[in-house]
């Protein structure tokens, strides 16, 4: 991403959002559950970023901690610093007002669900769903709503059937689609989308990424974007952060991270990638299981499925190591990953 100045006098690349050492824990009757370990990583302004993980790897807690909506008895832990757009100082998330929050969320950041049809009331019109986001936040209804309908239009739907009908009246792509224009109506700055394409066919994923890419664009977005699936969201993404078992692994430019990943998951996750330009039999899974929450390994957390793991890797956290320009992970033999983990094909098109 090229790096110019806006604005606000701040650097384009400069960080919207700062995560710094967050955690998220549960309180169990026997020992705490982490289900986000000491994450550290920024959400750059105007970038899509990717964040690809197993199911129950801590992706989902990323993005509510994000906006301090961990729901109790969950316990979010670190600092979160959001950057106004017009240079006003940092705002710390996790010590804002129930108010100050309410204003956060919607108006500077705002979330997508994965299932769309969850995120609606299915006894109000989807009009309705506007106008009371709207009046919720003391925002011009009017004005308010010929912002929906600009957005509706951009994301190619008609603005009058949609927002005279219920959500259950809409395919699946179309009601997905028209959260996405909710969740823009009061002109946030960041977008998280958790899962966004999940319940899709892959013919509405694909066009609805597309539509993603011209919106952040029009719309000058920040975008977190959280998903399983690494080919998806690697050809849309700017950045790659992958995580395990609550903790991330590895972080950089996409290109980078798809060619050239310098640790031993991402490697193995590109491994279990269907690939058309492969035979199947290069295709491994990854064997073994993620560590259970309340007992997640004392070392790194992956060395117990790790090829190279060593009697270290099992004892001491790792720390993080630049491998390339603007590329950092966490392992230890981080120079050994691509010839214990070697891909014989490109396995991501992107």
């Amino acid at each position: 991403m090229s790096r110019t100045a806006n604005d606000t006098g701040r650097d384009a690349a400069d960080p919207i959002i700062e995560a710094r050492n967050v955690s998220v824990t549960y309180d169990l009757e026997h020992r705490d559950a982490m289900v986000l370990d000491d994450a550290s990583i920024d959400l750059r302004r105007g970038e899509i970023l990717g964040v690809v993980g197993e199911s129950g790897s801590g992706k989902s807690m990323l993005a509510n901690a994000m906006m301090d909506a961990v729901e109790e008895p969950g316990i979010t832990t670190g600092e979160i610093r959001y950057y106004p757009e017009k240079g006003d100082d940092p705002v710390n998330v996790l010590e804002l007002s129930d108010k100050e929050l309410k204003q956060l969320r919607w108006e500077e950041i705002s979330m997508v669900f994965q299932g769309a049809l969850s995120s609606f009331n299915p006894t109000m019109k989807i009009r309705g769903h506007f106008v009371e986001t709207l009046e919720a936040h003391d925002y011009d209804v009017d004005e308010g709503m010929e912002r929906a309908r600009e957005l509706l239009s951009d994301l190619y739907l008609d603005p009058d059937r949609v927002l005279d009908s219920y959500s259950y009246e809409l395919s699946g792509g179309m009601s997905q689609r028209a959260l996405i224009a909710l969740s823009l109506v009061l002109e946030p700055k960041v977008l998280l989308m958790d899962e966004p394409t999940a319940a899709l066919d892959l013919l509405m994923q694909r066009s609805i990424l597309s539509l993603l890419d011209d919106i952040k664009e029009k719309y000058e977005l920040s975008i977190l974007f959280i998903t399983h699936d690494l080919p998806l969201v690697a050809g849309l993404s700017d950045r790659l952060a992958i995580l395990y078992a609550f903790k991330l692994a590895e972080v950089g430019p996409t290109e980078q991270i798809v060619r050239h990943s310098q640790h031993p998951y991402t490697r193995a996750l590109l491994k279990a990638v269907p690939n058309l330009d492969a035979p199947l039999s290069t295709m491994q899974p990854i064997e073994g299981t993620a560590p259970n929450p309340a007992h997640t390994p004392a070392g790194c957390h992956y060395a117990p499925r790790c090829p190279l793991a060593t009697e270290q890797c099992h004892e001491e956290q790792p720390e993080w190591f630049q491998v390339a320009d603007d590329q950092e992970t966490a392992c230890f033999h981080h120079d050994e990953a691509e010839k214990a983990v070697p891909m014989e094909a490109e396995v991501v098109d992107q």
